[in-house]
Order: C-alpha cells, then sequence, then structure tokens
C-alpha cells in the first residue's frame, strides 16, 4: 500500500455570497441619511441585505 498523504485545509477562507457574487443583490432603502449636504440634493442609498454593498442614487 501507498503512503498516505495528509491534505491541508486551505489558508484563507474565501467568504461566498452568493447570488451576490454574479451581481444579483437585495437592495433595500437604508432610511438613515437622505440629503447631500455637498451637492444639494435628496439622494437614496441602497444596502444589499446578504453582503453589505452600498450604492447611492441621486434624485
Amino acid at each position: 500500500m501507498g503512503d498516505v498523504i495528509p491534505f491541508r485545509k486551505p489558508a484563507g477562507k474565501v467568504t461566498r455570497k452568493g447570488l451576490c457574487q454574479h451581481d444579483i443583490h437585495k437592495w433595500v432603502v437604508c432610511k438613515g441619511k437622505q440629503f447631500d449636504v455637498k451637492s444639494g440634493k435628496l439622494i437614496t442609498i441602497y444596502r444589499c441585505e446578504r453582503c453589505g454593498k452600498q450604492k447611492v442614487k441621486g434624485h
């Protein structure tokens, strides 16, 4: 019989985000800050429930 080689776990754990890794996010409106002082416009901040990524849309 041959020698048994022990397998090691990967050094860094890769965090999988499910659908978010394919840019299919679950956007939710974040109601904390709704006005941009510098540009003087109303903004809407969207935050992904799964991964926490944010996007901003100005009106």
